[in-house]
This record gives structure tokens, sequence and C-alpha cells, in this order.
């Protein structure tokens, strides 16, 4: 009786360090991107207050070379997500179901799977801007290619959707080896004398008892597709005819990339982006809640 009046400090020690950083590095730094968005400004001179002028130039002044550069940004991204986002789930999951049923080949496979995700993306491009390389790379002289690997379409597309894969696949596949250890073995074993065979047992046990990692999955794969930068930036340049030049490429030049800095149209871009982020995580997580009804 006489703890009932208490209220335990532990659990704000374990919460405040977590949300001071969000507030000082997300939450402050998100609403002075707001504002910034709203601005004229070239980081030189004075921020001149516009309102929603750079949103309605981006999504609506046909004219502009900004809203040209928005269209195609958020096009290539979308294009680039819609491509990697299955792939860097379906392909660790499928490993991790293999890898599950070799329980004592999972740890080396995991490790060895896992370790591209260790590298810088400088370092990543380095290996495949060698590998993928038009004058002496292996893949080409391999595989008797006679194109330019990262410089025609659609093989610029599909080599930077095969290192995105190469490089971050083994974050997800730690996450559904460790799901799939936890899957029930009693249900396991009583639809195994039922007669279900193993393709059964994934699709109609083991996957939806990992629906929660499969959904933090999603959404945290499909943020970081949306943000992708290095890749494209480092393995194409963001060619042929700017078809792999995403958005954040055009953010990061408008910013800081010229002389002539629009820092308030740059903003408009960053916003408009994690919008769309927002929605389409949204849109996740309210479908894979009413697949589970």
């Amino acid at each position: 009786m006489k703890n009932k009046g208490k209220i335990s400090v532990w659990p704000a020690l374990f919460i405040g360090p977590h949300m001071l950083l969000f507030v000082l590095f997300f939450l402050i730094l998100a609403m002075i991107g707001i504002y910034v968005s709203m601005t004229e400004w070239n980081l030189y001179s004075q921020p001149v207050f516009v309102g929603l002028d750079n949103f309605r130039t981006l999504l609506w002044d046909t004219d502009s070379i900004y809203h040209t550069q928005f269209i195609n940004g958020f096009k290539n991204t979308m294009l680039f997500a819609l491509l990697s986002v299955p792939l860097c789930i379906v392909i660790p999951l499928g490993l991790a179901a293999a890898l599950s049923a070799k329980p004592r080949l999972a740890r080396f496979f995991q490790s060895i799977l896992y370790l591209p995700t260790l590298f810088a993306i400088s370092a990543v491009m380095i290996i495949w801007g060698f590998l993928l390389s038009l004058s002496f790379g292996p893949i080409k002289e391999l595989f008797g290619f006679d194109v330019h690997l990262t410089g025609t379409q659609p093989w610029a597309w599909l080599a930077i959707v095969a290192v995105t894969i190469w490089w971050t696949a083994g974050g997800n596949l730690i996450i559904y080896t460790a799901a799939l250890s936890n899957v029930s073995r009693e249900l396991l074993e009583a639809a195994e004398l039922d007669g279900a065979n193993n393709v059964t047992k994934f699709f109609k046990i083991s996957l939806p008892s990992i629906k929660n990692q499969l959904l933090f999955t999603t959404v945290m794969t499909t943020i970081a597709q949306f943000n992708i930068y290095g890749q494209p930036l480092m393995l194409t340049g963001g060619g042929p005819n700017n078809s792999t030049r995403v958005l954040m490429m055009y953010i990061q030049e408008n910013a800081f990339g010229s002389s002539t800095s629009v820092a308030g149209m740059s903003s408009a871009m960053a916003v408009l982006l994690g919008l769309a982020i927002m929605i389409v995580s949204i849109f996740q997580f309210v479908s894979m809640k009413k697949l589970e009804k």
C-alpha cells in the first residue's frame, strides 16, 4: 500500500534521452525545415516569407524548372521504391525461411549476408562501380555484356536496385530469421501431423505469426528507399538523361550544390517527400491491419 501513490522514475530515465534526441534532432529540425520551405532563401541573405508559393511552383507551375525537377525526381524515386521495396522484403524472407530449415548453417550464412550492411555507402559504390565498369568491369567481361551497365536503361535501374538489395537485405534477414525461430513449435508439429507440407506451414502458420515484424520492416524499408541518394549519385550520376536522378539529389543540389542556392525551394521538395513517405507508411499500416482481420 505504501507504494500505491508513488510514480517510478525508471521509465522516465529510459525514455528521457530518446525523447530529448527526438525533440532536438527531429521535431525542432522538422519545424525549421517547414518554415524554410515557406521562404525565399539562398543561405546567404535573410529569408523572405512567401507562404505556399514554393509548393504551388513545385506542384502546378509547368513553366518552372523546379516543377520539372520535382516531377522527374519524384517519379524516379517512386519507380525505385516500387522496384526495390518488394524485393528487399521477399528475398530476405525467402532466405530466412530456407535458413530456418537448416539451423546449423543459419548463423554462418546470416553473418555472410549481413556483412554488406556494415559497409559505408561510399565503399559499397566504389566496389560495385569497379565491378560494373564499362572499361574493365569483371561482370561485363564474365557475362559478355556489350552494353554500359550503369549508362543505359533499363540496366542502370537494375544495377541500382541489385546493389541496394545486396547492401541492405541483411538487416531484414536477421529480423525475419529471429522471428521465424520464435514461431510455435507445437503449431508446426500439429500441422505436420495433419499432413501439411513445408510450403503450407510457412504460409498458414509461420507468415501470420511474424506479421508485426513484416509490418515493421516494410515501413522502415519504404522510408529508407524513398530517401535513396548515394546509390544513383555514385553509380550512375543520375544518368542516363536524368532517368535515375531521384528527388533527394535535386534537394541536395538546389540547397548546396550550386552557386545560386534555393534553400527554400529545396526545403519545399523535402517537405513534400516527407508527406509522401507519411502517406505511404500510413497506407501500409492500415492495409496490414485489415489483412489481420
